[in-house]
């Protein structure tokens, strides 16, 4: 066997994925198409954001990378709707893109087990099953191993796919398209191909990004500036990292940007029928922007900076796949870019992915043992889900190759369990990202929660160290103490808190203590849900059950409990259309 575990892609998920497969012990192999692009910024040079900032939080608190890298490179940093409750506040920060990619290639080559190579994987070596197996008969076997473009053939026992856009990508720039996952990079042809002869479920989706102009270029006197926060720390382990601060700037979209645009709707490849794939309702072109709200005047455009050591700007709210020349005169409508010079076009990109349906909670494929997907191939958009999704599918990959139980978070637990729970029991229908609104117990998942929640799971799986354990455990210590302190004085209020008292604590312990308190009635009512609901998911169902057997079922929840397999009744009362009847019948079916 050359290797324990092979994974396919440098990116987000990529990079979860292969450090914690590796910190647990096993023989892991990173192939990647371009070493140098490992963890690169592919379209906004952020990390973070609404929900988002929990999910990266959640990954550091169960021993990922993600919040150290953003610590590393952190340009600017904000809490996002401080004007709003706790439950939908979150941090965001703007990165040095060049920083963060290279602090994530330095991690992943000074990791031990851990392995790089240069190829492109074009199929997967699969050892069929035997006549005699009793595992049902969907099943094509197990992974055994990859093969690549270069004619070399890796044996394995798990292959963690993350191959994000590249996937038979297809960039599309006005009338010019080329099969590349980014512009200027190559696809992964071969792997999608492969995988819908195999019979998987395959669909295509779109994604895009804007231009990237030339700072020298801007006008800045006409825009607004947009300030951060004092700097501080995505991670529960903070280190001290040398930065330095950039603003971002606030311009809007004209009567003329929308003129522009729909005089040349006509060009776009989307709206001209090139693009079959579904792009993101809630991530829309500037083009889409413009044709779905015909009423509205103007539209936001954040000017952010692309890092330190390059006058490239980002010019997010503007992501376009219209030809150049029309990129260029749409952008220079808006003040402060009338003499905007491009250095990056925007573009679409179409791409293969994966029926999220056909996997597990443990994101393993129901259809071939040993194979588990991460990231954009499932479905998702966004670095963060797919980090989350990464590191879920690296521990139970690891999971697999010790023959131990999976890690299934659930939804009251983390926002990575309602992601994954989403993913795989509702499907998509455009490509998902994350939102308060889709968590029901966002009040207990709030991001400054992560670490109580989360990192003793990390701890029993083996992912955080001792060094590690005992600055949680000391803080864990220390928030007991902050509430008995808070509790004699009975204040809800940071500024009316006895500092004599708790100014020896870090002010977000204390501001965390605070909100417990105020919210604890409506925090105890979750629990008191979360504990009906809990019991549920206790109810276990075998992935094999034959539905069509059971006779009672309804037609619909038959074909729908065959195709999703639920392994909790929880899980198959999520599926949408299900009715009460059958929940019960399930029941007492699994009582049994």
């Amino acid at each position: 066997m050359d290797f324990d575990c092979i994974v396919i892609g440098g990116g987000h998920a990529g990079i979860e994925a292969s450090l914690v497969v590796s910190k647990l012990g096993m023989n892991t192999l990173l192939i990647t198409q371009n070493p140098d692009r490992i963890g690169i910024l592919s379209c906004n040079p952020a990390i973070g954001g609404l929900s988002k900032g929990n999910l990266v939080r959640e990954i550091d608190a169960l021993g990922g990378v993600m919040a150290h890298l953003i610590d590393q490179s952190m340009i600017q940093y904000r809490v996002l709707n401080r004007s709003r409750g706790p439950a939908v506040q979150a941090p965001r920060a703007q990165a040095d893109k060049q920083v963060y990619q290279r602090a994530a290639r330095q991690l992943i080559e000074n990791q031990s087990h851990l392995s790089v190579m240069m190829d492109t994987v074009t199929e997967l070596i699969i050892e069929k099953k035997s006549a005699n197996n009793s595992e049902r008969s969907a099943l094509l076997g197990s992974v055994a191993g990859i093969r690549t473009i270069r004619g070399h053939q890796i044996s394995t026992k798990t292959v963690i796919l993350c191959a994000g856009t590249f996937l038979e990508g297809k960039i599309f720039i006005g009338e010019y398209d080329a099969p590349e996952g980014r512009l200027g990079e190559k696809n992964a042809a071969g792997l999608g191909l492969f995988l819908r002869n195999q019979g998987f479920c395959m669909g295509r989706l779109k994604t895009g990004t804007p231009a990237r102009i030339a700072e020298k270029s801007i006008n800045f006197s006409k825009m607004e500036q947009q300030d951060g926060e004092e700097f501080a720390h995505f991670s529960f382990d903070p280190r001290f990292y040398q930065q330095e601060y950039r603003p971002c700037w606030i311009s809007y979209t004209t009567e003329e940007t929308h003129r522009i645009i729909r005089e040349n709707i006509h060009r776009s490849p989307l709206y001209g029928g090139k693009i079959k794939g579904i792009g993101a309702r809630y991530c829309p072109s500037v083009e889409d922007k413009i044709m779905r709200f015909p009423d509205k005047n103007r539209h936001h455009v954040f000017i952010e900076p692309e890092g330190l050591h390059t006058s490239e700007m980002y010019l997010n709210g503007l992501s376009s796949s219209l030809p150049e020349h029309i990129q260029e005169q749409f952008i220079q409508s808006v003040p402060g870019l009338e003499k905007a010079q491009l250095v990056r076009p925007g573009y679409a990109v179409e791409y293969d992915y994966l029926d999220p349906l056909e996997l597990y909670p443990s994101l393993e494929s129901k259809r071939l043992f040993g194979f588990f997907s991460a990231g954009q191939t499932n479905g998702s958009s966004g670095y963060e889900e797919a980090a989350a999704q990464g590191i879920m599918a690296g521990i139970n990959a690891a999971a697999k190759l010790c023959g131990e139980k999976a890690l299934v978070l659930g939804r009251d637990e983390a926002y990575i369990g309602v992601l994954i729970d989403d993913l795989t029991t509702l499907g998509i229908s455009e490509p998902y990202r994350m939102f308060t609104s889709r968590a029901e117990h966002r009040l207990v998942l709030r991001h400054d929660t992560a670490d109580t929640r989360l990192t003793p799971k990390g701890r029993a799986i083996g992912i955080i160290d001792d060094r590690r354990w005992e600055l949680f455990q000391k803080k864990v210590t220390a928030l007991q103490t902050i509430q008995e302190l808070v509790k004699k004085t009975e204040t809800n209020h940071l500024e009316t808190a006895p500092h004599d008292n708790l100014d020896v604590f870090p002010a977000e312990w204390v501001q965390r203590v605070l909100l417990d308190q105020k919210y604890s009635g409506y925090i105890e009512k979750e629990k008191r849900i979360i504990a009906r609901n809990t019991k549920m998911e206790q109810v276990k169902l075998n992935p094999d059950m034959d539905y069509h057997a059971i006779k009672s079922l309804s037609m619909e929840a038959k074909e729908k409990f065959s195709a999703i397999r639920p392994l909790t009744i929880g899980q198959a009362a999520r599926i949408p259309g299900i009715r009460q009847g059958d929940i019960a019948l399930l029941m007492v079916l699994a009582r049994r």
